[in-house]
């Protein structure tokens, strides 16, 4: 099949889990189909993934967008036009163009889209659409007002939340075939449109690349927070009640040596001054190969609080052995058991306990690492993910072609 992708940001793993999302599905549909890639970019030094990413596609086609959401610009366009900031300061001109022009001379079986806020690009086609929404954005921005937003400032914000509601249903009506990426997206999705078929294809991990790293563990052990992209609000919101609770009580329980460790990119500045006023937190930034941190941790800590999508971050640990303590919302989606695959809690201090209870442990340490491997392996490989696909492609141009 001839097949046309469009994603907010250019795929590849060493970013955050959308782009390791799309660089795989990328990575193993070129091995039956045609792909042409048609991506956003912020700044040049992006345009350094694109061959990586020709091995696998036809054409990959980029373009420009603001560097930083909070320009004049964008704040103008999101109060007084009709879209969200998510919207406008994912909008290129050149793209819409370019994907116009790129219809009209070429044929293509099928349109596959990630996340709703790249369709209005796509103006009015014939070919059929796929979209897959990685996570409720709506849900996302409204727990950040709600947690971070001073009362007063509220409502202004709201009135964004509320232009997402709309734009994401205006654009999941519009697909050919919706797809979440767990059971807890569906049901909010289903919340918002009952009457539309909405199916799963769920995040993945490349389970042989995460265990095939032989670095030992380091000494004193470490508590990893990792390996995050800090752009994303729900991982600032996690790192801090990470510092600020859950790591004051560890501490106090557990008195042999422990470091914790964040490692991630785009690191506020607000992280690194935490690490140097705390000898026993130490920060990675930018680290060349995440297995190097999931390897040599003793343990994962993720107190997400934000729900939507599958964390690609836990499945990456749990595909690399490390014992992962999440919350509830952290782990929604994976299919996990507490106490068998994962440990779950979701007050700081049970998630303390938890980690204290994995370090002292060490039987209990490498039954959870272990049978977290075992789990990924089964449910949440790439390769058996990627094939879910095959059907849905298959379906929707024999319906269209009816």
């Amino acid at each position: 099949m001839k097949i046309l992708m469009l994603v907010p940001y250019l795929p590849t793993i060493t970013m955050s889990g959308g782009q390791t999302r799309w660089y795989n599905i990328i990575k193993y549909l070129a091995k039956k189909h045609e792909i042409t890639l048609f991506s956003l970019i912020k700044d040049e030094s992006e345009r350094e993934l694109v061959p990586e990413l020709l091995k696998y596609c036809k054409k990959v086609k980029v373009f420009k967008r603001p560097q930083k959401p909070w320009t004049i610009r964008n704040i103008l366009l999101s109060v007084l036009g009709p879209f969200p900031l998510l919207v406008v300061r994912n909008w290129s001109f050149d793209e819409m163009r370019s994907l116009q022009r790129e219809l009209v001379m070429e044929k293509y079986d099928l349109i596959h889209t990630e996340t709703f806020y790249v369709m209005p690009h796509l103006g009015k086609t014939k070919v059929p659409v796929i979209q897959v929404e990685q996570t409720i954005w709506h849900e996302v921005y409204k727990h950040h007002v709600e947690s971070e937003i001073p009362f007063f400032l509220r409502p202004l914000f709201l009135i964004d939340v509320a232009k997402i509601i709309f734009w994401e249903k205006f654009y999941w009506k519009k697909a050919d075939r919706l797809f979440a990426v767990s059971e807890e997206d569906r049901d909010l999705m289903k919340n918002l449109l009952p009457d539309k078929k909405i199916g799963i294809i769920p995040n993945g991990v490349d389970s042989k690349y995460y265990t095939s790293s032989k670095i030992k563990r380091h000494d004193p052990p470490r508590v990893l927070y990792g390996v995050s992209n800090f752009e994303w609000l729900q991982n600032q919101e996690a790192v801090k009640l990470l510092l600020d609770e859950i790591w004051p009580q560890i501490r106090k329980i557990y008195k042999a040596p422990l470091k914790l460790w964040i490692v991630g990119r785009k690191m506020p500045e607000w992280i690194k001054n935490s690490a140097r006023q705390n000898s026993d937190v130490f920060i990675t930034e930018n680290i060349k190969d995440a297995r190097d941190a999931y390897a040599s941790a003793t343990i994962m800590i993720t107190p997400i609080k934000g729900g939507g999508g599958t964390r690609i971050k836990i499945l990456e640990a749990m595909a690399a052995g490390l014992p992962v303590v999440s919350t509830s919302i952290g782990i929604a989606g994976l299919k996990v058991e507490n106490g068998k695959n994962v440990l779950i809690a979701d007050t700081s201090e049970d998630i303390a306990e938890n980690a204290v209870k994995l370090l002292n442990d060490e039987n209990l340490l490498r039954k959870i690492g272990k049978n977290g491997q075992l789990h990924v392996e089964k449910y949440f490989d790439w390769k058996s993910i990627v094939m879910m696909h095959e059907p849905v492609y298959r379906d929707l141009i024999s319906i269209k072609n009816d």
